[in-house]
């Protein structure tokens, strides 16, 4: 499961992205991977949180989303992959 979200405010000089997947890594455990900064430049930060269970990873995921989204962010339609 993976969710692009944007901002982008031209007035007052923002393009922002944060992309959240949840992935299970390669000892099995679940965990929820975010990216976010600024649309278009090299850089950007990374943060992965391990969860317990595949079902915390999606709740965290949809919490940080409805977070993101009240601050302003819109779902993006097309994916990327990060």
């Amino acid at each position: 499961m993976q969710i692009r979200l944007e901002k982008i405010i031209p007035e007052k000089r923002q393009h922002r992205f944060y992309v959240m997947q949840v992935t299970r890594t390669l000892f099995g455990e679940w965990c929820l991977i975010r990216e976010w900064g600024r649309i278009g430049s090299a850089g950007g930060q990374r943060m992965t949180d391990y969860t317990a269970s595949k079902k915390d990873a999606e709740a965290a995921l949809t919490k940080l989303s409805d977070q993101k989204r009240r601050r302003g962010y819109h779902l993006c339609e097309a994916q990327h992959v990060f």
